[in-house]
């Protein structure tokens, strides 16, 4: 799982852009929008986990120079 791909945005984005990308998936995803949607759940959580690691810029150029992971990766 590429978090960019995750929050559709490119590798060049910025934050203001992470950050609507985020905004906009997680009003789509999120668990009290979709109450018992196991999928959107998940959904919701992938997307969270890709927007906490690339709005952080430390933990972004570790995810970017291959130290960090997505949960899920082999």
């Amino acid at each position: 799982m590429d978090f960019y791909v995750v929050l559709g945005v490119r590798r060049e984005a910025n934050d203001g852009d992470i950050r609507r990308a985020y905004r906009r998936l997680a009003r789509q995803y999120h668990p009290d929008i979709n109450p018992g949607d196991r999928e959107a759940a998940a959904r919701f959580r992938e997307i969270a986990a890709a927007y906490e690691t690339l709005v952080d810029p430390a933990r972004r150029q570790r995810y970017d120079a291959g130290e960090l992971t997505a949960p899920g990766s082999a």
